[in-house]
């Protein structure tokens, strides 16, 4: 990493140490027809941010460009969560780090945020990316924080275990709107976690407004001139199931020996740390098990945005061959929605609602079999391919960042304007506790 080890300690950026009034100037909301009554306002994103190489750091850097697209740079702020033995050269926006795995840099954070000068807080939620048990460690943070705080939920369970249920409903309760991403979330959240629909507003995963392309023009940055392009892209890790695409080749080559397959990402780095690169090289051993190396591309880097435009033009074909169904949200599928690909994907939650009424095919779990069938299908079939294109790239217009950064100034704007108290009321952690203990053993 660029920036030398700082475990356990309270870290913060070397530029622009001192909280500086933070304005969002509004650009022009009559023209997004959406009242913004509270404005200005200063907002702070809390979560990765990149350079860290993550889907949430991802993510949380969009947003926060999209807001500032929207409303102007000098209205947000970043608290970053950086993993452990980590330190990264992050930008500007990045005023204060939070050290995952010290409870003590959580108090740390809202003691920065509460003498800020900051309006209201974004969190950014994924079990994985907070300290303690089921990252339980952010509630802390939670706790001490005295302006509205605005959750997005990147991951809602459907079957919680005890701390994931007990965690997530005190975010809940500590949080005065949550946004979530797929209706299965929402649902979820009501039924499971006990959380009322009012509080709850479904904000699409934001996409860039790419031009709808012919995958040719792309080709070239691939160095796959001639070839017919299947893509995925995204961190490595084995729940992924890429194994399940390459297993499917040899059919798909029969028909259509101009394939090759490009997977593009760096091993996840969690990943990494316990096990290397192990499954990409369990996957380049398969592929040479079956005779298809040459037919199979790893794209071994974390891909850039810049980068990324280019990649998934080139695709003819995107796959998300996921192997487990609990899975929320999907960035890299709405990105290939948003840019005009012919999708296929394994029913997930969030693959099932996206690539509904034609927008994309869906195949079972684990079935190469099945996988290769429906590309024959559609390598075969242009026509059916180039309308499936089109109905996903229009569907996706809504989803587009500047459309989301609004979407979430709404909320913001809603979150503070049903702020009554300046300090939330405590939650009681003990009755949360009853009640998920009581609903799984009555479940």
């Amino acid at each position: 990493m660029s920036e030398p080890d700082r475990p356990g300690s309270l870290q913060w950026n070397t530029t622009m140490r001192t909280a500086s009034p933070l304005l969002f100037r509004k650009k022009s909301a009559s023209s997004h027809g959406i009242p913004m009554p509270s404005l200005p306002m200063r907002i702070a994103v809390v979560g990765n941010h990149l350079p860290r190489q993550c889907g949430i750091a991802t993510f949380t850097t969009d947003l926060c460009d999209a807001i500032a697209d929207e409303y102007g740079a000098a209205g947000v702020l970043v608290v970053a969560v950086n993993d452990p033995q980590s330190g990264y050269s992050y930008p500007a926006r990045v005023r204060f780090e939070i050290a995952e795995s010290d409870l003590s840099s959580y108090q740390a954070a809202a003691d920065f945020l509460n003498s800020s000068n900051v309006d209201l807080v974004c969190l950014q939620h994924e079990y994985g990316i907070f300290g303690g048990k089921r990252g339980n460690h952010v509630l802390r943070l939670l706790q001490h924080l005295k302006m509205p705080v605005v959750t997005t939920l990147h991951t809602v369970l459907r079957e919680p275990d005890v701390d994931q249920l007990i965690v997530l409903q005190e975010i809940a309760a500590r949080s005065d709107r949550l946004v979530v991403m797929s209706e299965h979330s929402s649902q979820f959240l009501q039924d499971v976690f006990r959380v009322p629909a009012g509080k709850i507003d479904l904000i699409p995963h934001g996409i860039p407004d790419l031009p709808f392309a012919e995958p040719v023009l792309h080709r070239e940055s691939l160095s796959a001139q001639g070839k017919v392009v299947l893509l995925t892209f995204g961190l490595l890790s084995p729940n992924k199931g890429f194994e399940t695409v390459i297993q499917a080749l040899p059919r798909i080559l029969s028909r259509h020996s101009n394939v090759v397959y490009v997977i593009a990402g760096a091993t996840h780095p969690h990943v990494r740390r316990r096990e290397g690169d192990r499954y990409r090289f369990q996957l380049q051993a398969l592929a040479k098990e079956l005779g298809v190396e040459e037919n199979v591309v790893f794209h071994n880097r974390f891909v850039s945005p810049q980068e990324m435009a280019s990649l998934v033009g080139s695709a003819d074909i995107y796959v998300t061959p996921y192997r487990y169904e609990a899975q929320a949200v999907s960035g890299t599928l709405a990105y290939a929605l948003g840019a005009g690909k012919a999708i296929i994907s394994t029913p997930y939650w969030h693959a099932a609602e996206l690539l509904a009424d034609g927008r994309g095919e869906l195949v079972p779990f684990e079935d190469p079999a099945a996988l290769a069938d429906v590309a024959i299908e559609l390598l075969d079939n242009q026509a059916a391919r180039e309308a499936m294109r089109r109905r996903a790239y229009l569907y996706a217009r809504h989803m587009v960042w500047d459309r989301a950064a609004q979407s979430y100034m709404q909320t913001f704007v809603r979150a503070s304007a049903g702020r009554k108290q300046p300090a939330r009321a405590a939650f009681p952690v003990q009755t949360a506790q009853k009640n998920a203990t009581s609903r799984l053993i009555n479940a």
